[in-house]
């Protein structure tokens, strides 16, 4: 298919995703959280049967603290059905991420000491006895058969940390959390239904850093490994230590052997991972090893995991690979554990893993006799084949940014699957006709700075020209700060930003008096405006609207900057006095008749607001449990609202009838499986700007779909799909015939032509291997996207691959 291509070279660090510095499972197994070191944390949908897993949430934390690991804990005020989600921070202090608000607590200000690692058990019960639950690799699991209690027959008086009214806190039924300090001390927590970090005592302190920590199965001992490449065991209860390990085992090599990571398995077996490549398996009764270590890594062991039934042991480490050990089928009584292979789908480093076991209900795709012509051969390594409800999968992430998972059961016989292709996607933005002679602009999103770019399109007349663009204005913030979110109105006049402290609108004027000058006037927005989750213009530019963060939405006029309309989200009608309950808006989309803006919250809710009465109009209520991940109102229909969500569905909705639109009701439930199979999740939705169209261009970092409500929707034959079947394949060609490569080093701002002869209903058109950032028509016969290669993203990326080492002084 020939095509109008547009080379524009985008600068590395319009790009720049931010290294993953720890995971954690939920309790329920559910969800994986992963921290950033640029301070943000986000929460993953584990999803089986799917490409694309869903990035339910993002919550933007302090940039300034580096999170160093993550926790979950049962309980608390809400009892949070995911479990409480806790992390330490490089600089000394302990945050609580609110799930519900998208906040970040400090419950534990920073005694200028870093924290390295922390761990959780649950506490006693009120028989003194632990209930043998334990927080291993992110979610809990009860363990039947702890080892045997070797606590000695000191009194609790003996310890001098101890006292009276610790004593009687350590009795409180909440989690305890051991937490290894940079000073060679590990402290004692127990975390209250407040989330308040209540101190119970310290151990011993030891020489060096104390790098890593771990609970016993019955929360009687604790571990914890220095930078001295000492393994030492202590009784939780007297707080004394009870063995100490060498892990240098081959003597002194004349530099310190820092022990990474620590593992404890039900069976008794301690599990280390240090700096000198090696993973050791120590006997915690005898506190010797129990077999030789195995050096499988040329470089620091950084993180530890265990599948479920504790049988097999996972590592990573500075070399970028992921490393399977084994627990031997010998009859001998003693284990034996053995080496069996490793992946290796990072370019970096690879700081943290986490096991994750699926619990979804979706229904696996039925066998089909008969072949569709849209049908390609499964890869053995394909990810559908062995992602499936139950089956455990192993998570890793390090400094390349992505996120990896692996088949436990099966990690030998399928490749590592990248969960999220593009990681931290840099917000983009375009205004196809601007009040400045129609021309484009282009607005860009970083963490400390948003630019606008002007776009030179019209002297595009064949395959093989090029476009102009040229810089506008850029702003840069405070290294302190972090920008959220950003908007560009579609006259170019206004835009927009907010970052955590509060957002900033500009009016955009251009003087031709002479030399060509832009200037951007900062205008006074009301008092009190909350930072925003999401903001966007109304289709004129005339109003500024903001979903804030005390989950309210603010309507701002953008000429006079005064307030003129406040909402309260809600799902059933009440006083609008009342504080807002609903969960955070992180997505608004306006009508182009101005009458109609629909916000979505953090867990896929919608709400639709009438712009004209001001008046909350209509309430949807999650789609099939699933999250939503692009939305937006025809220009030629503005009483339609497109939804597509995180399982692969499209919703049309009749937003004046409140109800769902006729196409949907013949249609949703039964779309065709090359779309539930789609390649990668859905970011955006295109429409052409005909009064007559009645398509909408869907697409992902990786394929486009033109979906036209005009026309059939035509099943693959014998298919039969259930809503929530989200399958991802490889898509096929258009034609027969493959797109042409035709560039290597450069981002693109690239346009195609797009007739209507060349497609099916609901046909994949598959899209370079390059990333894919932005997709806009231009006219119903042409759009354009932006890409950017990830090898240009890789080597922008700050740290070096492979052998890092992620501390010095």
């Amino acid at each position: 298919m020939d095509k109008i291509k547009v080379k524009y070279q985008l600068k590395n660090e319009d790009w720049k995703p931010s290294p993953i510095t720890a995971l954690a499972t939920s309790i329920d197994g559910s969800r994986v959280a992963a921290s950033r070191e640029d301070g943000s944390l986000e929460l993953w949908l584990v999803s089986p049967n799917t490409i694309g897993w869903h990035c339910q949430l993002t919550i933007h934390g302090d940039p300034n603290r580096i999170v160093s690991s993550l926790v979950w804990c049962p309980g608390g005020e809400k009892e949070f059905p995911h479990g409480r989600l806790f992390s330490s921070n490089i600089d000394g202090s302990v945050s609580f991420w609110d799930l519900c608000h998208l906040k970040q607590t400090m419950v534990l200000e920073s005694n200028g000491v870093s924290i390295w690692q922390m761990a959780v058990a649950l506490s006693k019960s009120d028989d003194g006895e632990t209930n043998g639950v334990h927080m291993e690799n992110g979610f809990s699991k009860r363990f039947l058969n702890g080892f045997d209690d070797h606590e000695d027959s000191e009194s609790d008086e003996d310890s001098d940390s101890d006292s009276p009214e610790v004593l009687k806190q350590s009795s409180l039924e909440g989690p305890r959390v051991a937490v290894a300090f940079d000073d060679g001390c590990v402290r004692i927590f127990t975390i209250s239904d407040t989330n308040e970090f209540i101190y119970l005592k310290s151990l011993t302190r030891v020489t060096g850093r104390v790098l890593s920590v771990a609970w016993s199965d019955d929360a009687k001992f604790i571990f914890s490994g220095s930078s001295d490449g000492i393994i030492r065991i202590w009784n939780a209860k007297s707080g004394l230590e009870a063995h100490r390990i060498p892990a240098r085992l081959g003597g002194d090599s004349g530099h310190e052997l820092c022990i990474w990571s620590l593992l404890y398995l039900r069976s008794g077996t301690l599990v280390s991972g240090d700096s000198s490549g090696s993973v050791q398996f120590w006997d915690c009764q005898l506190g010797v090893p129990s077999q030789e270590p195995i050096t499988r890594h040329k470089g620091d062991v950084h993180a530890l995991a265990a599948a479920p039934n504790h049988n097999m042991v996972f590592s990573a480490g500075s070399d970028g690979k992921v490393v399977l050990y084994k627990l031997s089928s010998s009859t001998m009584e003693k284990e034996n554990w053995v080496y069996v292979d490793y992946k290796k789908g990072h370019s970096h480093d690879v700081r943290a893993l986490t096991v994750a076991v699926p619990i979804s209900q979706e229904d696996s795709w039925p066998v089909e006799n008969k072949k569709s012509r849209y049908e390609v051969k499964p890869d053995d390594s394909s990810y559908r084949k062995w992602a499936h409800s139950g089956h455990p999968m192993l998570i890793s992430a390090g400094d390349d940014t992505k996120l990896y998972a692996y088949a436990v059961k099966e990690f030998t016989g399928f490749k590592p699957h990248c969960i999220c292709p593009v990681p931290q996607r840099t917000p983009i933005q375009v205004a196809l006709n601007t009040s400045f002679n129609q021309a484009p602009m282009l607005l860009l999103q970083s963490s400390h700075w948003i630019e606008v770019r002007l776009l030179h399109l019209k002297n595009v007349r064949r395959t093989g020209d090029y476009a102009k663009a040229e810089s506008v204005g850029r702003f840069k913030i405070k290294a302190s700060r972090k920008i959220i979110c950003s908007a560009l109105a579609n006259s170019g006049v206004f835009l927009a930003y907010s970052d955590n402290e509060k957002p900033i609108l500009y009016k955009v004027e251009r003087s031709e008096a002479g030399k060509m000058t832009w200037s951007f006037g900062k205008r006074k927005l009301p008092e009190r405006l909350p930072t925003a989750h999401s903001m966007i213009f109304s289709h004129d530019s005339s109003w500024l609207i903001i979903a804030g963060l005390d989950r309210r939405i603010y309507v701002v006029d953008a000429n006079s900057s005064e307030l003129v309309h406040t909402f309260t989200p809600f799902r059933e009608s009440r006083d609008d006095g009342l504080s807002p309950a609903e969960p955070p808006i992180t997505k608004l989309c306006t009508s182009s008749d101005r009458q109609w803006l629909a916000a979505v919250n953090c867990f896929g809710d919608i709400y639709v607001f009438n712009l004209e009465t001001l008046r909350q109009h209509w309430f949807i209520s999650r789609l099939d449990g699933a999250s939503v991940t692009a939305a937006g109102f025809p220009p030629q229909n503005s009483n339609v609202l497109i939804v597509t969500t995180s399982s692969n569905q499209v919703y049309a909705f009749d937003v004046e009838a409140r109800q769902l639109g006729e196409w949907s009701v013949r249609n949703t439930f039964v779309l065709p499986k090359r779309f539930h199979e789609f390649p990668g999740e859905v970011i955006g939705l295109s429409f052409p700007p005909s009064s007559t169209s009645s398509s909408v261009m869907v697409y992902s970092s990786r394929a486009m779909c033109l979906i036209d409500f005009g026309l059939p929707v035509n099943q693959d034959e014998g298919e039969k799909l259930h809503t929530q079947d989200s399958i991802v394949k490889s898509s096929p060609k258009i034609n027969g015939k493959k797109r042409t490569k035709f560039r290597k080093n450069f981002d693109n701002v690239e346009v195609l032509p797009l007739e209507k002869k060349n497609f099916d209903n609901f046909e994949v058109l598959p899209l370079e291997k390059d990333r894919v950032l932005y997709l806009s028509h231009i006219s119903n016969s042409l759009f354009f996207m932006i890409e950017k290669p990830w090898s240009d993203v890789v080597n922008s990326l700050e740290v070096q691959p492979v052998h890092r080492h992620i501390y010095g002084t």
